[in-house]
């Protein structure tokens, strides 16, 4: 039996297609993985904050100026980046795929500009002699947590930029749907999460006095 023949009936007699879990599989996987995403970078988080904690030589090497400047325009970025996630899916559901194409392309746009500004932040780091295994200001396993956080994050916005790109194109051919656009948007609207969580723990608190 294929997906969209299964039916179930929900609250007062209403059917509901596509899954026998009441929603559509494909949202359902999505919000699997993104569970056991959350779970991968909270234990990263959780690892980090305990290296800090217990680091006699923890470095704070982040100034205002330019590097909490640079972090608030890239939050700013992805936030807007969410909002034009959702005008995508919104389109989407409406049936306007030029619509809809626009605004995944602007996420798009914005993931590939957060990209390069974090790039461009490594090679100031990696400049000023941080890596993986050392740092001029403390405990060399700053370089380590930090550019595992922030790079395993980078990866997920790369995955998503070229996520984007696959279901955009899929849907303004008629051969994706909007269930998958939307499914894409929760996808992106967690690694913008994420990001409000790894601000703080690796950013403000490494300001330096």
């Amino acid at each position: 039996m294929s997906e969209s023949e299964v039916t179930l009936h929900g609250a007062g007699g209403a059917l509901i297609e596509g899954s026998p879990y009441g929603i559509p599989s494909r949202k359902l996987t999505m919000w699997l993985f993104i569970i056991s995403d959350a779970i991968t970078f909270g234990a990263l988080l959780f690892g980090y904050g305990y290296l800090r904690t217990a680091s006699s030589d923890w470095p704070a090497p982040f100034r205002f100026n330019p590097s909490i400047l640079n972090v608030m325009f890239m939050t700013f970025i992805l936030l807007t980046s969410s909002l034009t996630m959702l005008g995508g899916v919104d389109a989407a559901k409406a049936g306007d795929k030029a619509k809809a194409r626009r605004f995944l392309w602007s996420t798009m746009l914005l993931g590939v500009i957060f990209a390069g500004l974090h790039i461009r932040e490594w090679i100031g780091l990696i400049d000023e002699g941080v890596s993986l295994f050392q740092n001029p200001w403390g405990s060399p396993l700053f370089g380590a947590t930090f550019f595992s956080i922030t790079g395993l994050h980078l990866l997920h916005v790369t995955g998503g930029v070229v996520a984007i790109a696959v279901v955009s194109r899929g849907f303004s051919r008629g051969k994706l749907t909007a269930g998958h656009v939307e499914a894409t948007g929760l996808y992106w609207h967690f690694v913008d999460l994420v990001w409000m969580f790894v601000v703080p723990l690796v950013y403000l608190l490494n300001l330096a006095r």
